[in-house]
C-alpha cells in the first residue's frame, strides 16, 4: 500500500518537555523506530507538526531588536527543514541502504480571502499562565487562546488549496525513496493577483492533518493516518461518558463536534480524504500504528461497503 502518515506533535515533543534538540531528537528516534517496519512492505510519505518550533523561533527572533523578526512562512521552512533532517537521519540509521530518504521543502498554496485570517485558531510555541500570555500580547500584538488550564498563541490556519512541490514528491516516491514533505502543513504561500505564476509567503501555519489529507489525496494514497498522543477519537473526551469510536463512516462521524484546536482538523482532515477517494483513514497512537495499518486500532474511517 502507499501510505501517508502524520506525525503529531507528541512524536516531536511531549506536553513539558523542554524544546532541545535533544529532547526531540529522542522522542523522533523513538517514533521512527515505530515507523521503520512499515517500509518493508509499504510506500511511505510522513508529514509532522511544528507548532511548538515556530512558535520558539518567533519568540527567539523577537529577543534581537536590531531587525524585524522573520515572518512566519520563513518560520515554517526553517521548522521544516530542521525537523525533516532529523526524521530523515534517525530513519535511516534504521533501513537498509537500498531504501533512501528525502526531504522536500514545500510550498503549499492558500487562499489570501480565507475567513481563517480574520479569526486566528492555529496553537503556536509554548504554554503561559494568563497573566503572562496577555504581557506577551500587549507587547507583540499576537493573540492567545486556552489550551487546557494555560495559555497559547494562535495564528490563522488557512485550508490548504495545492502542494506546488506535487510533481518531485510523486517522482521521489515512484523510484522507492521514503519522502518527508509537507512538514507543518507545508511553507503558505499565494499566487499573485489575477491568477498569474509568482507566488509569495504569508503569515499563517497550515493545520498538518489537513496538508497531510491533500498530499494523500494528490498521491492516489491507499491509507491516511494521522498518529499522535491518543488511542482515537473520542465522544466526550475527558468527560464521564467518554467513549471511543472505533470504526466509522465520514457521515457519521461529521455528525459530532470536535474542538477546533485538538481533534477537529483530524476528523475532518479523515472524512475529507475518505470521502475524496473512498480509501481508508485512521487516528490513533504512534505506538499502535501496526494496529492502524492493519485496521484494528484507532478510529478507523471508511466508506460503507470498503474494507
Amino acid at each position: 500500500m502507499r501510505i501517508v502518515v502524520a506525525l503529531g506533535g507528541n512524536a516531536l515533543l511531549r506536553r513539558g518537555q523542554p524544546m532541545t534538540a535533544e529532547v526531540q531528537r529522542e522522542n523522533i528516534r523513538a517514533a521512527v523506530r515505530a515507523l521503520a517496519p512499515l517500509t518493508r512492505s509499504h510506500e511511505l510519505v510522513l508529514s509532522h507538526g511544528n507548532g511548538p518550533q515556530v512558535g520558539l523561533l518567533a519568540l527567539q527572533a523577537a529577543c534581537y531588536r536590531e531587525l524585524e523578526p522573520y515572518p512566519l512562512d520563513v518560520l515554517d521552512a526553517q521548522t521544516e527543514g530542521m525537523i525533516g533532517y532529523l526524521i530523515e537521519q534517525e530513519l535511516s540509521n534504521l533501513l537498509p541502504p537500498e531504501i533512501p530518504c528525502a526531504t522536500v521543502l514545500t510550498m503549499v498554496e492558500v487562499d489570501p480571502a480565507d475567513p481563517a485570517f480574520g479569526s486566528p485558531t492555529k496553537f503556536v510555541g509554548p504554554s503561559y499562565a494568563r497573566e503572562e500570555a496577555d504581557r506577551i500580547a500587549r507587547q507583540r500584538g499576537w493573540a492567545f487562546l486556552p489550551d487546557g488550564d494555560a495559555w497559547r498563541r494562535v495564528v490563522p490556519s488557512p485550508l490548504p488549496k495545492r502542494i506546488i512541490e506535487i510533481r518531485p514528491i510523486r517522482w521521489l516516491l515512484e523510484r522507492g525513496v521514503v519522502v518527508i514533505c509537507t512538514g507543518g502543513g507545508g511553507i503558505p504561500v499565494t499566487r499573485s493577483p489575477g491568477g498569474g505564476l509568482s507566488l509569495a509567503g504569508i503569515e499563517a501555519v497550515i493545520d498538518k492533518d489537513r496538508a497531510g489529507a491533500l498530499l494523500a489525496i494528490a498521491l492516489s494514497a491507499d491509507l491516511y493516518i494521522m498518529a499522535t498522543d491518543v488511542d482515537g477519537v473520542y465522544i466526550d473526551w475527558g468527560g464521564p461518558d467518554a467513549r471511543l469510536i472505533r470504526d466509522t463512516s465520514p457521515e457519521e462521524l461529521m455528525r459530532y463536534s470536535f474542538p477546533a484546536g485538538s481533534m477537529g482538523p483530524k476528523v475532518e482532515a479523515a472524512c475529507h480524504f475518505t470521502e475524496e477517494t473512498r480509501n481508508r483513514s485512521a487516528i490513533g497512537s504512534l505506538n499502535n500504528i501496526l494496529a492502524l495499518v492493519e485496521g484494528t486500532a484507532g478510529t478507523q474511517v471508511r466508506k460503507p461497503g470498503n474494507s
